[in-house]
């Protein structure tokens, strides 16, 4: 354990109150927090999750874009816990099972939520509690490299996996960002904050980079387009972080005016060409698209460090995060913007389809990359560093990469991962389906959604509506199927195994 005073990464509220303590630290309505205010708000989080628990102790949070939130988060950082945030939209089963898996010693929510959820009154933590603090903290702070966050992200088993991120590799991602220039996010912003803080992109390239930089956020805990047209105005709003739906919606208002705002960034999911030249043709300002993943803290590459212009790119590597595409075969096909030597080597390559290097899996290496998934650290970077990331992309002429599929069944429902297996385990788990499969389609509100296809086991059959009530029972409501299909049989390969291509 260090001395928190000598590494702010470790305590980004407590540096940015030191630095700027006047300073607006966050609005959420009509409250307005200086970092001094956060600062104080932070430390009595932090006493009343340490009292009781041990450094390393897990702290879920189930908690809105609020305040109250970043008391919790930023709290369990300084107190040495790992802040588990989970979605408050996930059902007692999801939630249940992830309270379990992570062994939270404490769970912060509403009076509401831990009613349903029934917790003892030692791990209960009503948010208003957050103020009452507790007993001093202990001496020292958390080291860069123990574990920060637990953030739970849907697995191809059909369970979520909790990806676990150190101290270390949250600041990494800032600095590596911080690097680019001009940089995306600085002292003088004021950022909108409406990216759910459960998911990766909202917790550190929002409120994480706030407080890195002593910027500040403008809370929005639920998404309305005309209503956040009215925030950016009203606070002079200068940097927007955002998912391909919200600058879709954005694009529809009547004049949507950014003219405070000097950069708007898109990730979490492809953005559509189409909204993308709407969105620019409608408000005169370009949306700069970056690409990351949970496990990497999550930002990888961005169109800021090549063309901030281009449409279809996720730009290039971030300075500190070196990437490679690897072939089905093992082969490397591009480094880091170059042509491999195998390249070189006159090794014959299809380019066919793309302007440039065949498509390949994404593998990265860089001080941002999680530890593997919780507990053990299993499937996390290899010996040297490098983790393979499930994503398929190609370098075009320009040397800019372009994402072009996942290796795995991720299906993208407003940049939130959500995999077949999972909705198909609760498919089956209903007594009248024999079996079920789930693909991605189309979806003009969330870019993707679930569409499943069903062979009944009973006659008469359950209905789709009895199906999709079952479903709600156990999934949250983004992991939904917008359509339940009955069918005869699903098309299978000579092994068993569904063919999903034949389905779409």
């Amino acid at each position: 354990m260090g001395d928190l005073t000598d590494d702010p990464a470790r305590d980004p509220v407590g540096a940015a109150a030191r630095r700027r303590p006047d300073s607006p630290a966050l609005i959420a309505g009509d409250t307005v927090l200086t970092w001094a205010d956060l600062d104080e708000r932070v430390d009595r989080a932090a006493r009343r999750l340490a009292a009781g628990t041990a450094p390393g102790d897990r702290v879920a949070i189930l908690l809105g874009n609020t305040v109250e939130f970043a008391a919790a988060y930023f709290g369990a950082l300084r107190a040495g816990r790992v802040a588990v945030p989970l979605n408050p939209g996930y059902t007692a089963d999801e939630v249940t099972f992830a309270l379990a898996d992570s062994g939270a010693a404490r769970v912060v929510a509403e009076e509401a939520v831990l009613g349903r959820l029934r917790l003892g009154e030692d791990v209960a933590v009503p948010s208003h509690a957050l103020a009452e603090g507790g007993p001093e903290l202990a001496a020292g702070g958390p080291a860069a490299a123990d574990l920060a966050v637990l953030l739970y992200t849907s697995g191809t088993s059909g369970r979520p996996k909790g990806a676990m991120l150190t101290h270390r590799a949250l600041e990494a991602n800032h600095e590596q960002l911080q690097r680019i220039d001009p940089p995306v996010v600085g002292a003088d912003d004021v950022v909108l904050l409406a990216i759910p803080f459960f998911h990766a992109y909202g917790l550190n390239t929002g409120l994480g980079a706030v407080a890195h930089h002593g910027a500040c956020g403008v809370l929005v805990d639920r998404f309305e387009a005309a209503a956040t047209l009215g925030l950016i105005r009203q606070h002079a709003v200068t940097t927007v972080i955002g998912v391909p739906s919200m600058y879709a919606a954005w694009s529809r208002e009547e004049s949507p005016d950014f003219g405070t705002v000097r950069t708007a960034v898109c990730g979490a999911a492809p953005l559509d060409s189409a909204d993308s030249a709407r969105f620019t043709a409608v408000t005169g300002r370009s949306i700069m698209i970056g690409y990351g993943l949970t496990e990497a803290a999550p930002v990888l590459t961005t169109t800021a460090v090549s063309d901030r212009e281009k449409v279809g790119s996720i730009g290039r590597p971030l300075p500190g995060v070196s990437l490679l595409l690897r072939s089905a075969d093992g082969g490397v096909l591009w480094r880091d913007g170059a042509v491999s030597e195998a390249l070189a080597d006159d090794v014959e390559i299809d380019f066919s389809d793309v302007d440039g290097t065949d498509p390949g899996e994404i593998v990265v290496r860089g001080d941002n990359l999680f530890s593997g998934y919780w507990p053990d650290g299993r499937d996390g970077p290899d010996a040297d560093g490098w983790w393979g990331t499930g994503d398929i992309a190609y370098a075009d002429a320009g040397g800019d990469l372009v994402l072009v599929d996942r290796i795995g069944e991720l299906i993208l429902v407003n940049g939130f991962n959500v995999y077949p297996a999972e909705i198909e385990r609760v498919l089956d788990g209903h007594p009248g389906v024999a079996e079920a499969a789930v693909i991605a389609v189309p979806d003009p509100q969330t870019g993707q959604a679930p569409y499943a296809y069903v062979v009944p086991a009973l006659d008469p059959p359950p209905t789709p509506a009895e199906l999709q009530v079952h479903c709600a029972a156990h999934l949250a409501r983004f992991k939904l199927p917008t359509g339940i299909e009955l069918v005869g049989e699903l098309p299978h390969s000579a092994i068993g195994k569904v063919r999903k291509g034949d389905l779409r």
